[in-house]
């Protein structure tokens, strides 16, 4: 079985009782939104990432002011050819303040749109998990960084 491990940085940016989100694209056409951020370079720092991420994804300039935590998931799933991977995300969450930039959509890249949504509006919307933890990790603030789950 193939191991695969995936090292990212994501930004809770809120902002007048509003959250910044972009439009995630799958590889299979699915759109969900997402925290804007991504995956870490070879080489490159945490903080530099999900700076990156965010612009490249919002058009926003962010800086990050506090470590809300680190979440890991763990997907396995059938490659190609038969063979079976076995892949975790490790997915570090930043709280992250507005800099400067404009919102804009990213353009050939993972995500389509990026939008700000009122708080009180996220549960309604089509929505990968990770903007619930990130939520979680940034209301409740766990002092290890970690999120007790049930179950």
């Amino acid at each position: 079985m193939v191991q695969e491990l995936r090292v990212a940085a994501y930004a809770v940016c809120v902002r007048d009782d509003q959250i910044l989100l972009a439009r995630w694209v799958a590889g299979d056409g699915v759109k969900q939104w997402t925290l804007p951020g991504g995956g870490m370079d070879h080489g490159e720092d945490l903080l530099d990432t999900v700076v990156r991420e965010v612009e490249e994804e919002t058009g926003h300039l962010v800086e990050a002011t506090r470590l809300l935590g680190v979440d890991t998931i763990r997907r396995r799933w059938s490659r190609r050819f038969g063979a079976a991977a076995d892949w975790q995300g490790v997915r570090i969450v930043y709280e992250c303040r507005l800099t400067g930039g404009e919102l804009r959509n990213e353009i050939g890249g993972s995500t389509d749109l990026a939008a700000w949504f009122p708080l009180d509006e996220v549960a309604g919307l089509d929505r990968v998990e990770l903007v619930d933890t990130g939520l979680a990790l940034w209301r409740e603030r766990p002092p290890l960084g970690r999120l007790v789950r049930n179950g």
